[in-house]
């Protein structure tokens, strides 16, 4: 339940930080599909490459979790190019990126 949680959210991040269009795929790799893990990639014409890789934690205990990581990169219709990466674990979902506001420091 808690890969589902994690997936769900990295996805919702991905597709509202990617904009949609006709681009088409120049690349695409993904192995090690399975209850353990995962790991993909790829990029299309419009600029976007993303990657991202899921290690299954603890596996059989019930501190079982899963530990994704990935980037996604793309240029804004200004020609800025953004990059988010992230971590979603146990601990939430965890974006980095130079454009993503900052908390104070205290």
């Amino acid at each position: 339940m808690k890969f589902v949680a994690i997936f769900v959210i990295a996805f919702v991040a991905y597709c509202s930080a990617a904009p949609a269009s006709d681009a088409e795929i120049l690349s695409y790799e993904n192995e090690n599909i399975g209850i353990d893990g995962y790991k993909f990639s790829y990029e299309t014409s419009d600029g976007v490459s993303r990657q991202e890789e899921g290690v299954l934690k603890n596996a059989g205990t019930e501190d079982e979790a899963m530990s994704v990581t990935g980037s996604v990169t793309w240029t804004s219709p200004e020609g800025q190019t953004f990059t988010l990466t992230f971590v979603a674990d146990e601990t939430g979902y965890h974006p980095e990126g130079d454009f993503l506001p900052k908390a104070p420091v205290v």
